[in-house]
């Protein structure tokens, strides 16, 4: 700039306009690909192969990406709880012990395997429990006192815990509030002591009423869907310091799932009442801001999306459904 004045002061006005175009432009590319965007996932048809192995309701989901499974918590009498799928959408095999009612599930990979994290929500003996499985059914580890819903005063004691998040690191996240009595977002060492927890039951800020489903981004956020007051409440992974929320996405019905793609571009938001997914604009480092919904899927009447997972090497979409029983998959166009 110092040399265009010394030259022409006129340069500098036309410099500047430049830069002002040029920002509009990118600002307009920025958002029009967000929500002019016409479809972002078309349904698989074919996923599952034999969809007849859906029995009962199907609550939840979670994808092994490394290793090519898809995990399905269902409920009902007398049905396996754990279906176990290709991501092709074959059948290979299913368990139920120790397994009441599952409500979230997770897979979590290491260096020498991979477990089944599920958070059970029966009033039963095997219930108000986070339980760790391998992968063929074996149970490996149970957190909370099986039969027992407990209070908030005592971290371990769960009342109906929603779900669960683990980090590479094995540290973990739970969302315990699926019963009433707990409203609290709980984080976990990788030996199961508490590193920190936040959250009473209320509307005020890092206040819960039914926390329902946890996740993390590429940016040491947390965000919980906090389905009773119709908000997404998001925390320092370390600290567990309140962040942000959203609210403005979710007038007509609150949060029941979040997941980010694979690129962590968008947040994928389940509503269950309006049998809707909602793929949200995911901020950058920085300020949370308000919610910029950039595309939905809507669903069937009645379908009742209620938790989903995401693929993270394919970006593949997984809902499970209550209402239709049934998982489908969505693929990324």
């Amino acid at each position: 700039l110092s040399a265009a004045v010394s030259f022409d002061p006129t340069l500098i006005e036309f410099d500047y306009h430049i830069f002002i175009l040029y920002f509009q432009v990118l600002k307009a590319e920025y958002f029009s690909h967000w929500q002019g965007e016409q479809q972002m996932y078309k349904l698989d048809i074919g996923w599952p192969k034999t969809p007849e192995h859906f029995t009962g309701q199907t609550f939840c989901v979670a994808v092994d990406s490394l290793h090519g499974l898809v995990y399905v918590g269902q409920r009902g009498d007398n049905v396996p709880k754990v279906l176990v799928f290709s991501e092709e959408g074959y059948f290979l095999h299913s368990w139920n012990d120790t397994v009441e009612m599952p409500h979230g599930i997770f897979v979590w990979n290491t260096a020498t395997g991979s477990s089944v994290w599920i958070t059970d929500v029966g009033t039963g003996k095997y219930g108000h429990t986070v339980k760790q499985y391998s992968p063929l059914g074996k149970l490996m580890q149970v957190l909370g006192t099986p039969g027992n819903a407990g209070s908030s005063l005592i971290p371990l004691q769960f009342d109906q815990p929603a779900e669960i998040f683990v980090e590479d690191t094995g540290e973990i996240y739970v969302v315990d509030g699926d019963g009433g009595m707990n409203n609290r977002l709980l984080k976990l060492s990788d030996d199961y002591k508490e590193i920190w927890l936040t959250g009473t039951n209320g509307s005020g800020i890092g206040q819960f009423k039914i926390p329902h489903s946890v996740t993390l981004d590429a940016f040491g956020r947390v965000w919980v869907a906090d389905r009773g007051n119709k908000r997404i409440q998001v925390f320092d992974k370390v600290t567990g310091e309140w962040l942000g929320s959203w609210s403005g996405c979710f007038s007509e019905d609150g949060p029941y799932s979040v997941r980010f793609t694979a690129d962590y571009k968008y947040l994928i938001v389940a509503q269950m009442n309006i049998n809707r997914l909602a793929i949200l604009a995911a901020p950058p480092v920085g300020s949370i801001g308000d919610c910029v919904m950039v595309h939905s899927v809507q669903l069937a009447d009645e379908t009742k999306p209620h938790l989903v997972d995401v693929n993270m090497r394919s970006g593949a979409v997984y809902v499970a459904e209550i209402g239709a029983q049934q998982v489908q998959k969505y693929v990324p166009l």
